[in-house]
């Protein structure tokens, strides 16, 4: 399906971080009608409607319009990731034309939000709950240790994440923390759970976003007001639901697959990326990330961020918004990630990558439960 569909609209609700006075169904209408406002296109265009969290069914009645596809899964942060990969497979086979994805999360204030609850007869509930695992912070960081027993990562590596993280951040208006920060910085920190420091935690904030695909051939014919970005690549997999049940701690074989399929699909490789987003819950994802995608090899990714390889005016930009330790993170982060590649492909980011042609998203759901990746690009990647 390389290249058989492209992003046509793009836009996040009108601010993010703390957003008090909106519900998250208002989050996703509002994200909705920025996208299509961003598009061009009109409202009842749209005949598929893809959600994570909030229904699609609820998100299209609130917006007045039936679509005859609809999409609700919804496997963590990388749920909406795994929404682009099927309305380019739905499109692609004809079950619909204009395919809106759409993200609203009140996760800091909690306006609207599901009461949070624990299955005590999940797999998770009988064999980490018990043991005290009992959020984010004590479930994702289990393998880091494993990983900086087995490949020497330092403290002053981890840290180093969140410092270039933060050197994107002060470059765009809309991050909620963007003053400069120092691995000095990140380790007097308070101690979450060791070996995360609060700056090596994501932020907890408000906000949403929403996309507009359609097929290429569509989109080609449309006098739109922004450049498409084009779906050059899709991947997505499934390892544990647990954490405690990977593989192996020091890599995701989630990231490992669903990269692998997208760059095939794409018929490129990380030589040919020019831009990277990867979700950054925490601070480890990034290097678990940038070794089970290629890019570097396995037990280097610490030594390669802290050196300046992902930071501004580096070979390998990486989470140009500020990611979700410094712009935002509403606890369903993957959409954020989409945004900030088509915000570069299109040549209007806070930060940009001068001559940016292919961005590849990497995002995670759950404690490295699952994954997506899309491979995207503009017109001169597509036509390459």
């Amino acid at each position: 399906m390389r290249a058989q569909v492209a992003i046509v609209g793009a836009a996040e609700t009108d601010t993010v971080g703390i957003i008090p006075d909106k519900s998250e169904l208002e989050l996703h209408t509002e994200a909705a009608r920025n996208a299509l406002d961003d598009a061009g296109i009109d409202i009842h265009a749209v005949d598929g409607v893809a959600a994570a969290g909030q229904s699609p069914i609820t998100v299209a009645h609130s917006l007045g319009i039936t679509p005859s596809y609809i999409d609700f899964t919804s496997v963590g942060g990388c749920s909406f990731l795994l929404h682009v990969r099927h309305a380019a497979a739905a499109i692609a086979q004809g079950l619909c034309e204009v395919v809106l994805v759409s993200h609203g999360q009140s996760g800091r204030s909690r306006v609207g939000a599901s009461q949070r609850s624990r299955d005590r007869s999940s797999p998770q509930g009988q064999f980490e709950a018990p043991y005290g695992v009992t959020g984010p912070p004590t479930m994702f960081p289990i393998g880091v240790l494993r990983y900086m027993h087995r490949y020497g990562l330092t403290h002053e590596q981890l840290a180093s994440v969140a410092v270039v993280q933060r050197q994107w951040a002060a470059r765009n208006p809309r991050a909620m923390m963007r003053d400069l920060i120092t691995v000095e910085d990140v380790l007097a920190s308070p101690l979450i759970a060791y070996p995360m420091h609060l700056f090596e935690c994501c932020l907890v904030t408000d906000g949403g976003g929403a996309l507009v695909i359609t097929s290429a051939e569509r989109a080609r014919a449309m006098d739109l007001p922004k450049q498409p970005v084009y779906v050059l690549g899709t991947g997505e997999a499934a390892e544990a639901p647990m954490v405690s049940m990977m593989a192996d701690f020091t890599s995701s074989k989630a990231f490992v697959v669903a990269s692998r399929r997208a760059f095939e699909e794409a018929r490129l490789g990380p030589a040919d990326v020019d831009h990277l987003m990867i979700y950054d819950a925490f601070a480890h994802l990034p290097i678990y990330g940038l070794e089970d995608m290629g890019f570097v090899p396995r037990g280097e990714a610490g030594g390669f961020i802290a050196e300046g390889n992902t930071a501004p005016g580096a070979r390998l930009p990486m989470n140009t918004n500020g990611g979700g330790l410094s712009y935002t993170h509403t606890g369903m982060y993957g959409m954020f990630l989409v945004q900030e590649s088509v915000r570069q492909l299109r040549g209007e980011a806070a930060a940009q990558v001068a001559g940016a042609e292919v961005s590849v998203a990497l995002g995670v759901g759950g404690m490295f439960m699952s994954a997506g990746t899309l491979v995207l690009g503009n017109e001169a990647a597509a036509g390459s």
